[in-house]
């Protein structure tokens, strides 16, 4: 096992005995904390906070919100689940594999989107992706970034035993990249863009090729979620408010994707391209019709990868090991121990305009 899973694993068996504690003491609070990370998909956090809409919503329900972002990605996965954040920004995956394997009972409340194409794998001077056997690939291990390599290698009859991992935070792929030593990354908007503004990169695979496998969620604990409906409420009415201008075709929209593309370190002719590959469902109805869709079967995917990788846990016999529930009512895996929660209830509230 090697050092980064050996603290995965400890991580997760810490966040298990947390998790108990935190399930225990919730209860009806007034206060919240909600992390996000630089992603096309999640900018509009960190321009409702800075316009209004996130206080906007919070004093309607008599409550406050701090969105706080951070930089590091898996560092606001970690804070999440070691009970610092109430709700987080997060992949499907990585919601499965950190908090829920942790212990943490989980809610996605809002389904912003799924990558189709925010997400690649790039190689410097091959433009095949045949060409990666043999090389060391740098990405965040065991995130969406090494799910998506292993699809794209099956894709080309390959596998992991044909190329070395090199774990490298997405704070430091942009650099790494620009090194002697580093020949291939994966990695996410808008370090994809970055990359490939390098005239020896090339795009050889991306998420467009396993559409709907990489989700981009709103997440929040469980117990808190149940004892605290209007902390879910609010963040809906924060995120399709904020939506609702955002892709507006008016000079307030075009003054909000400015300010998202200033924050993510991008232009606005960059963050729209962006967002180009990003199928973002930009309204209640769209997140729905994706969530009825067959979710099961993706997320069946999704655990099998964690399962094979060994990130369900030393003691996992079998990918069932942690239950998964579906807005249709389906499950997968143990019924006993449902941690992962797709919920559509307050999504349809927006629908139905009962905000």
């Amino acid at each position: 096992m090697n050092a980064l899973k050996k603290t995965f694993t400890c991580f997760a068996i810490f966040a298990t005995l947390l998790a108990t504690n935190v399930d225990a003491q919730a209860a009806p609070k007034k206060e919240f904390k909600f992390a996000w990370s630089i992603y096309v998909g999640w900018m509009p956090w960190g321009w409702a906070q800075d316009t209004g809409l996130v206080k906007k919503w919070a004093d309607k329900y008599g409550i406050k919100i701090n969105v706080v972002q951070f930089n590091d990605y898996m560092e606001s996965v970690n804070q999440y689940t070691a009970g610092g954040f109430d709700g987080v920004t997060v992949t499907n995956m990585d919601a499965l594999a950190v908090p829920c394997v942790g212990g943490v009972d989980t809610t996605s409340v809002i389904v912003g989107d799924y990558s189709n194409g925010n997400d690649a794998v790039i190689l410097k001077d091959k433009t095949t992706l045949s060409a990666i056997k043999g090389q060391k690939v740098n990405l965040v291990q065991f995130s969406v970034s090494h799910y998506l390599l292993a699809r794209g290698l099956e894709s080309v009859k390959l596998s992991e035993k044909d190329i070395t991992v090199v774990n490298t935070s997405d704070a430091d792929m942009a650099a790494a990249y620009k090194t002697k030593d580093v020949t291939g990354v994966v990695t996410w908007n808008p370090i994809v863009q970055t990359i490939l503004a390098e005239k020896d990169a090339h795009n050889v695979f991306d998420s467009s090729k396993i559409p709907g496998e990489i989700m981009d969620l709103a997440v929040v604990n469980t117990a808190t979620l149940k004892d605290n409906p209007n902390f879910g409420k609010a963040l809906v009415g924060i995120w399709y408010d904020t939506l609702k201008v955002m892709e507006s075709n008016t000079p307030a929209g075009k003054a909000a994707r400015e300010a998202m593309a200033k924050a993510s370190a991008s232009d606005l002719a960059g963050f729209e391209d962006q967002l180009k590959t990003t199928k973002l469902f930009g309204t209640p109805a769209a997140a729905l019709a994706f969530s009825e869709g067959d979710m099961a079967t993706i997320m069946d995917r999704v655990r099998g990868f964690l399962f094979t990788h060994g990130l369900l846990g030393d003691g996992a016999k079998s990918a069932d090991v942690v239950g998964i529930e579906f807005p249709n009512g389906k499950t997968l895996g143990d019924k006993g121990n449902i941690k992962f929660r797709f919920t559509d209830t307050y999504m349809k509230m927006a629908q139905e305009g009962k905000l």
